[in-house]
């Protein structure tokens, strides 16, 4: 077959009409058997290529958001109560002449020296990971060359979106700021009126010691501040859960593709639609345990404006090896009236059960098929459409033709059977399902996919971030209580529980409900992370919720041994002269 090729890739001149060239490529094809040209958007590297970027821009448009939503909050909280432990600073300034504009100025010149700080931070590391993400690749997709390039815009952008976002949650405390009157401000915080808490735990209390009614009294006389840690704490729960559901759907994604719905070893491709007998002949083979027969037809499936480039796969009415399943992975029959579309490809055509789907065939006589859609399979990878072979081959007029056969092999002698497969002259290719894992887990751990990991990490470091917030601020504001409880006699260790009881109690109330919010956020973040190449399936599990809770836990257990060493090292004296 010297000079014979099988593929051509064509170089446009600007200005060229790309349809024209394609109609004229296929009219002088033809004859030859031409499989039909298309344009660069439906070649298979430009559409891997273009998820993976479309993957990373999902990524970075629906993951942060969240991230920055949260860090609003703690600012908030943080800068809460800062202003109010600093409320008779506050009457003082304006009523020295102050005016709210420039008290109010002073904390929001805070709020932005920690937003830029961050943001600055932020730019830095970003430069890094960029860096690194650009050598990744240069090694994965064997680009020839991929120039690192800093786009101001991004870092406008990038540090934009951190100030604004921690200034919505300053804005918030700095009306308070402003309500405040020097004579009001200067009288110090009215006692709290606990007239309303109501005799909620009454019948317990007598039960408890007096550390435990201290923190039961907290917890019930001021519960709009007990709420807003169980918030901050239960979002903390929702992203470490979330990010963890989303890890487990990867290997969800790829537990389903290659252990149920594909259950062979081994597929084989012919050089051309054979009749059925000869890929029964593989079963002859030693080592080989059985073989089904599959008929792939390249098409263009279409629904109005709507089409898609890709395949019509043939299988055998009970397949065991290569099957269509539902939702409860239970297989699809392989019915003769119709065809089988994938959810994605589904999706994508805008079609459903009962439609009609057009089929533009690209090999053999080219038939223009319309085909009723008969159901719609469960898919994470690609988007493929099935049909009952026979069926299948009567609609092309080609009865009894297949183009290839997947089997199952007795490991033992895979070597064996690789050697005879590939020294059949019928045979094009061998390809192995294990390597199509490895490759496809490549893709997943240094691709887009691997954002994953950064944004579990981020998630762990928040979720710490809240918990340790919460008992920090917590220590702040009763620091002055905590050293009257030591001078009237309490111990160090129930000074403590005192304090920590109260984060305790929090963190336990905040776990139910970062497990709902973590449940509706993990729909959100699977989406971002889902491509055409293949779809992450929402999947919140208890495991995942279970794995939340224990590094809430941790992250609990380590900000309240911080908080513990500085109660065991706190001078008294200093703290009793603080002011009321």
């Amino acid at each position: 077959m010297g000079g014979a090729f099988n593929e051509a890739l064509l170089s446009l001149t600007r200005g060229t009409d790309p349809a024209a060239v394609i109609a004229a490529a296929d009219r002088l094809l033809d004859r030859y058997g031409g499989l039909g040209a298309y344009g660069l958007e439906d070649q298979a590297s430009h559409r891997f290529v273009s998820q993976e970027i479309s993957g990373l821009r999902a990524v970075s448009g629906s993951v942060p958001p969240v991230f920055m939503a949260v860090a609003a909050f703690l600012l908030y909280i943080v800068i809460s109560r800062m202003v109010q432990a600093e409320r008779e600073e506050i009457g003082l300034m304006k009523a020295f002449g102050y005016t709210n504009r420039e008290v109010g100025l002073h904390y929001f010149q805070l709020i932005l020296a920690i937003a830029i700080g961050g943001a600055l931070a932020g730019c830095l590391m970003g430069i890094a990971a960029g860096r690194a993400m650009i050598d990744l690749y240069l090694v994965f997709f064997k680009f020839p060359f991929l120039v690192f390039r800093l786009d101001p815009s991004s870092f406008v952008t990038g540090v934009s979106v951190s100030v604004l976002a921690a200034s919505a949650g300053g804005l918030f405390v700095l009306r308070g700021v402003f309500a405040l009157t020097p004579a009001v401000a200067m009288r110090g915080a009215a006692p709290p009126d606990y007239s309303r808490a109501g005799r909620i735990g009454a019948g317990l209390i007598r039960h408890l010691d007096q550390p435990s009614r201290m923190v039961l009294r907290r917890l019930t006389r001021q519960p709009l501040r007990m709420l807003g840690a169980t918030v901050g704490i239960g979002a903390g729960v929702a992203l470490s859960a979330a990010m963890l559901s989303v890890l487990d759907g990867f290997d969800g994604m790829m537990e389903l593709s290659f252990s149920v719905v594909d259950r062979s070893d081994v597929t084989v491709t012919f050089v051309r639609p054979i009749e059925t007998r000869a890929a029964f002949e593989l079963a002859r083979l030693p080592g080989v345990i059985e073989v089904e027969p599959v008929r792939i037809v390249p098409a263009i499936l279409r629904n109005g404006l709507q089409s898609y480039r890709g395949a019509v796969t043939g299988l055998v009415a009970d397949p065991r090896l290569n099957r269509a399943i539902d939702r409860d992975e239970r297989s699809v029959p392989m019915r003769e009236d119709g065809i089988i579309l994938s959810t994605g490809l589904a999706t994508t055509l805008g079609l459903a059960a009962g439609d009609t789907v057009r089929v533009d065939v690209r090999e053999g006589r080219r038939p223009e098929l319309a085909i009723p859609v008969i159901a719609v399979s469960e898919s994470l990878m690609g988007a493929p459409a099935f049909m009952e072979i026979g069926a299948l081959n009567r609609v092309l007029r080609e009865p009894l033709r297949v183009s290839g056969a997947v089997l199952r092999i007795d490991a033992d002698q895979a070597g064996e059977v690789y050697r005879a497969l590939k020294d059949m002259p019928m045979v094009a290719g061998v390809s192995l399902k294990e390597d199509s894992r490895q490759a496809l887990q490549k893709v997943m751990d240094e691709g887009a996919g691997a954002q994953r990991f950064v944004m579990a990490v981020i998630a762990a470091v928040i979720t710490f971030g809240v918990v340790y917030n919460t008992a920090r601020v917590a220590q702040a504001e009763r620091a002055h209580d905590l050293a009257n409880l030591r001078v009237l006699g309490f111990t160090r260790a129930e000074v403590a529980f005192v304090l920590l009881g109260e984060l305790a109690a929090v963190t336990l109330l905040a776990l139910p409900l970062g497990g709902v919010a973590g449940y509706f956020l993990t729909f959100a973040i699977s989406a971002g992370f889902s491509t055409d190449i293949y779809q992450i399936p929402a999947d919140f599990r208890a495991s995942s919720f279970g794995t939340a809770i224990v590094v809430v836990s941790v992250a609990a257990l380590i900000s309240g041994w911080l908080v513990k060493r500085d109660i065991d090292r706190m001078d008294i004296i200093a703290a009793l002269k603080t002011r009321e």
